[in-house]
This record gives C-alpha cells, sequence and structure tokens, in this order.
C-alpha cells in the first residue's frame, strides 16, 4: 500500500507537467511563425521605402603600393661582451636586469700584471729614444740610425698596446641597454680570446657566434627582421617607409626599411624569400623582443580621384555616373582606371568637387505569383496583425 501511494503521489507531482511543456512548445512555435510573417512583410512592401539613395563628392585619395613582409621583433642593438685580456675577476659592478650606459663599469680583473708591463713598457721606449738621440749626436753610419728609429717605433707601439691592456681590465659597456646576460663573478678566471667588446657588438638581434659572458641589448629602441617574397624584392630600397603591425600591440607602429639582403633564403614552405630589416621608429615600451609582426612596405604613394564604385553603370561598353546638378541629375561618361575596394580612380569625366548619386541597396524581390517559396503577401505595406493574439491563441 505505501508503495501504490507513492507511485500515486509521485504521478500527481509530475503531470502538471506535460501541459507545461505544451505551452512552451506552442509559444516557439508562435513566436516563429510571427518572425516569419513579419520577414515576408519587410521583403515584400513596397521597395521605394526600402530604397535609399546618397550622394557623394568626388575628391582625392591617397593610395599606396605595397609589398607585406613578416618577420620578428627584435631588439636594435645586441652587444655580446667578454674581456680582451687575461686574468682574475676581482669585481662586479652590475647584475642581469640592470640599465646600462655606454662606458659604464661592469667588471674587473687583477690588473697588476698588466700595469708592470705598461711600466716596462714605457721604461723601453725611453730608452729606445735615448740611444737614438746619442747615435745621432755621435754621427753613426745611417744603418745604426734606421735600426734605432725602428726600435723606437716598436717600443711605442708596445707601449700602446700595453696601455690598452690596462684599460681592458677593466670591462665596460659599448651601448646603452638592458643587461640580459651576466655569467661573471669575483674569482673567475677569464683568458684573453680576442672576443673585444668591440666585436661582439652588433647593430641587428643576429645571435653572435661567441659565448661571451656578458650581453647587453638596447632599451625601447627595435627592429623587425622580416622576410618578403624574391617577386617583390626588386621593388624594394633603402628607405621606404613601413607599416608594422606587431602581436599584441592594436594600433599600427611605423618604421623605415634600413636593410635588404642579397642573398636568398628558404621559407618553411619552401619558396625563395630575401631577409629584410626595418628599423622601429622612436622608442617604444609596449613592444617584446620575440613576437610576431606583420609589415606592409610602402613602395609607392599618390593622390588620385576617386569616385564610389556603387556609383558606376556600365551600359553599351561605356561607363557613367549620374552626375548631380542643379536641374537634377545627367548621366555622364567617365573612364576609369584601379579599383581599390569601395573607391574606383576616376581618369576623365569628373573633376573634384562634382557630386555624384549612389544608389542605395534594393532588397530582393518577393517573386511573382504562383512561384514557389513565394512571402504571403501582408497587403503592400503593412505589417500581419494578429489581433492581438500571436498564433496558436497566444497573447502577444
Amino acid at each position: 500500500m505505501c508503495g501504490t501511494a507513492a507511485i500515486a503521489s509521485l504521478s500527481a507531482v509530475s503531470r502538471p507537467t506535460r501541459p507545461r511543456h505544451r505551452a512552451w512548445l506552442a509559444v516557439l512555435v508562435a513566436v516563429l511563425v510571427a518572425a516569419a510573417s513579419a520577414g515576408g512583410w519587410l521583403l515584400t512592401r513596397d521597395t521605394s521605402q526600402a530604397v535609399s539613395s546618397s550622394t557623394a563628392t568626388i575628391a582625392t585619395e591617397t593610395v599606396e603600393e605595397t609589398v607585406s613582409a613578416s618577420g620578428t621583433v627584435e631588439p636594435a642593438r645586441t652587444a655580446d661582451l667578454d674581456f680582451e685580456v687575461g686574468g682574475t675577476v676581482t669585481r662586479t659592478f652590475v647584475e642581469v636586469g640592470d640599465t646600462v650606459r655606454t662606458g659604464e663599469r661592469l667588471a674587473a680583473v687583477d690588473d697588476a700584471a698588466l700595469v708592470a708591463t705598461r711600466s716596462a713598457a714605457a721604461a723601453s721606449l725611453e730608452a729606445a729614444v735615448a740611444q737614438l738621440a746619442d747615435d745621432q749626436d755621435a754621427g753613426a753610419s745611417d744603418v745604426q740610425v734606421a735600426a734605432d728609429q725602428a726600435a723606437v717605433v716598436v717600443a711605442r707601439a708596445d707601449l700602446v698596446a700595453a696601455r690598452a691592456d690596462v684599460a681592458a681590465a677593466t670591462l665596460r659597456a659599448t651601448i646603452a641597454g638592458t643587461l640580459v646576460a651576466f655569467d661573471l663573478q669575483a674569482g673567475d678566471v677569464v683568458g684573453s680570446s680576442g672576443r673585444g667588446a668591440a666585436a661582439g657588438t652588433t647593430t641587428s638581434s643576429t645571435t653572435s657566434a661567441t659565448s661571451a659572458p656578458v650581453s647587453i641589448v638596447s632599451a625601447g629602441r627595435f627592429v623587425v627582421e622580416a622576410t618578403v617574397a624574391a617577386a617583390d624584392v626588386a621593388s624594394l630600397e633603402k628607405g621606404l617607409a613601413v607599416s608594422i603591425s606587431p602581436s599584441g600591440v592594436s594600433e599600427p607602429v611605423d618604421g623605415r626599411l634600413t636593410e635588404i639582403g642579397l642573398v636568398a633564403e628558404s621559407s618553411s614552405s619552401g619558396a625563395a624569400v630575401f631577409p629584410v630589416t626595418i628599423a622601429v621608429s622612436g622608442t617604444r615600451d609596449d613592444l617584446y623582443a620575440g613576437t610576431s609582426a606583420d609589415a606592409s612596405i610602402v613602395v609607392s604613394s599618390s593622390d588620385v580621384l576617386t569616385v564610389p564604385t556603387r556609383a558606376l553603370e556600365t551600359a553599351d561598353g561605356a561607363t557613367y555616373v549620374d552626375l548631380v546638378t542643379d536641374d537634377g541629375t545627367s548621366r555622364t561618361a567617365v573612364e576609369t582606371g584601379e579599383t581599390y575596394g569601395m573607391s574606383t580612380e576616376v581618369l576623365s569625366g569628373l573633376v573634384a568637387g562634382d557630386v555624384v548619386e549612389v544608389p542605395g541597396f534594393t532588397p530582393p524581390s518577393g517573386g511573382s505569383d504562383g512561384e514557389q517559396g513565394q512571402v504571403p503577401d501582408f497587403g503592400g505595406g503593412t505589417p500581419p496583425d494578429f489581433g492581438g493574439q500571436m498564433p496558436g491563441g497566444m497573447p502577444q
């Protein structure tokens, strides 16, 4: 009995939900029917109410011919630095992330031996100069005097090199920027590797072949290392204006084409491309090295007279516009050139300041009588009236 009562109770609770489901279904059907009926009225109403022509004034428009490029944002300058002399690092003055100035001290090695070498070189030069003077005063042979003069030259060169070595005992920044690598600490022994600071400084982001312990990148100054199709490289020249669209930046960035590669490379698809370098104008704090960028290199720019493309009409092989005059409109023949999206170049027939008529949009026809798929006609301009009720008896 309990089970029967429970089933009866469950039935009593669930039974009212069925009519509610049917009611919502009826509402949905009613809405769809109403929408279709209203759409039919919109399509079959008097087209003169939907068509609204406008006018446009003829004016010049700047038209640009561009070449597309794609690549990566990189620092404008990179310096990979190492000591030019051997020794033990005695002190460091900076750490990774620091902003440094050109000439700022980065690290130093023990220079005692270098200073001693410099002193010896100075003494040697002094002795060589004295020997030359003595031999000249003593009337020595030309051969002896020439030998003394050569000794002076050698001694002077040795002193210059010794002084440079003492200066090189302090590693200094060759560019201003941010320290992105600094693998030196007190007690490290460094050796002369011939990888001088000047040799490790570049004006692009190309990675140095050395494994220098110190690396600096320019702060706020960037380039885009990109490639262009082989078919486009002939139209390029240094100095062309470029519009850059870096990833993550909403507005285009201005730039200039600074380098054009002479040797083709192979793209990921196997096509021949040429490398180019684009310098980003000004200092930017919204760009980051390593992000991708697309660029449009402006090959040529000119001002041309244009007319809205929709204003053009063609008849009997000729092109016309409806020129607006004080007396109304008159059909005027024009000669056109290139089409640029919504505008078309005008070569003759119009001048700047002329006003032309631009036809409005004409909606599709409701179809002829008896045509399959014809939308019902609700009175040529009167929307359907359901008498306060939606189809199916539902209130509006």
